[in-house]
């Protein structure tokens, strides 16, 4: 499936018009900004959309001037870039991280000629956007795969921040290895932040000492996977193919792409056709990919685990599809029932077999 053809069929705000930039001359770029949470090398998270932003500008050459600034504080900060972004001169502008949304909103509405997307929050307006990358879908094929390979049925989360992504995530972690294993235990520790290279090596060092031998991870440095090449146990990297940080160690990773969206997006605004959307980009619209498994794998789990990315990628099977209940046993989403986008932008509860605390 093409990514144009997905963003037609995307859900868009109700009532939305076209909107068109207030100057565009044959003779001048377009003006994209980006704002990101961490450094253009962290080798996740930023570096994905930062080589999003590279493919833009390879993609219109002259047509299109970008700049970004890397390592904003998610709060008061985030607004006083967007604002120097917008006295720039900057005609659309992205901003990369759940954090910015406030801020995103509030500068969306000071200056209503401005196009504004946002990554991974919920708040639209007619010059506001908002995209996600579905990751859960990726992270449900490696917590298959570390069911498959864990011999002590303990697998490690490093955690970022409590948010619905981040949540949705470690269940669908917990969901995959439960396909596989009625043992898991879902070790879980929140690093509260999003790129600390220093500690993610420390809270995968403490996981090792407690008996996981796969970790996962919601942080966007290699340095858990360098741990773990260390150490002797699997790691699945974040974002971004980091292989190269731990050949034996590296199981596979869950790649964000977005180069494509960027350059459809960005061509919309230009030729006066964008609308505001809320959309979910997963591994159907190229936007996800799961990259090839570690060649130790047994090429039977291998094989198995790649067939459940293309049940996913095909709509034949959904991580979150129900009978699912929640640590207390309640059931949250009936058998045969699968949660919607708008629910699982929500979703703040652990499924059951979990026993970890989700914090306040």
């Amino acid at each position: 499936m093409t990514l144009r053809r997905t963003l037609i069929a995307a859900t868009f705000v109700a009532g939305a018009g076209l909107f068109a930039p207030s100057i565009l001359t044959a003779d001048e770029p377009f003006k994209v900004g980006f704002v990101y949470v961490g450094p253009v090398g962290d080798h996740g998270w930023t570096y994905q959309h930062d080589q999003g932003r590279l493919a833009l500008e390879a993609h219109f050459g002259d047509a299109v001037a970008t700049t970004h600034v890397e390592n904003v504080s998610e709060g008061a900060d985030t607004e006083r870039v967007i604002r120097q972004l917008v006295d720039a001169g900057n005609q659309m502008i992205f901003t990369t991280s759940f954090g910015f949304m406030n801020a995103t909103a509030n500068m969306a509405e000071q200056f209503p000629d401005v196009i504004f997307e946002h990554a991974t929050g919920y708040r639209q307006s007619d010059n506001l956007a908002t995209y996600l990358s579905v990751t859960y879908q990726g992270r449900y094929v490696s917590g298959f795969l570390a069911g498959h390979l864990s011999e002590s049925g303990k697998i490690g989360y490093i955690a970022s921040y409590p948010i619905p992504e981040v949540i949705r995530d470690i269940n669908a972690v917990m969901l995959g290895a439960q396909a596989v294993r009625d043992d898991v235990e879902m070790v879980i520790i929140w690093a509260n932040t999003w790129y600390d290279p220093a500690r993610e090596a420390d809270i995968a060092g403490v996981m090792i000492d407690q008996g996981v031998d796969v970790i996962i991870q919601h942080t966007d440095s290699p340095a858990a996977v360098q741990v773990a090449e260390e150490r002797g146990v699997w790691a699945v990297g974040q974002a971004s193919d980091m292989t190269r940080f731990g050949p034996t160690a590296h199981l596979t990773a869950v790649v964000n792409d977005w180069g494509p969206y960027y350059v459809e997006r960005v061509q919309a605004a230009m030729d006066g056709s964008w609308e505001s959307h809320d959309f979910w980009g997963g591994m159907a619209e190229d936007v996800i990919v799961v990259t090839p498994i570690n060649e130790r794998v047994p090429e039977e789990i291998a094989e198995e685990a790649m067939a459940i990315a293309a049940a996913i990628e095909d709509g034949s099977f959904h991580p979150f599809t129900g009978p699912l209940r929640n640590q207390a046993g309640d059931v949250m989403v009936e058998d045969g029932v699968t949660m919607t986008n708008a629910e699982l932008a929500q979703m703040n509860w652990y499924v059951e077999g979990i026993t970890a605390a989700l914090p306040n």
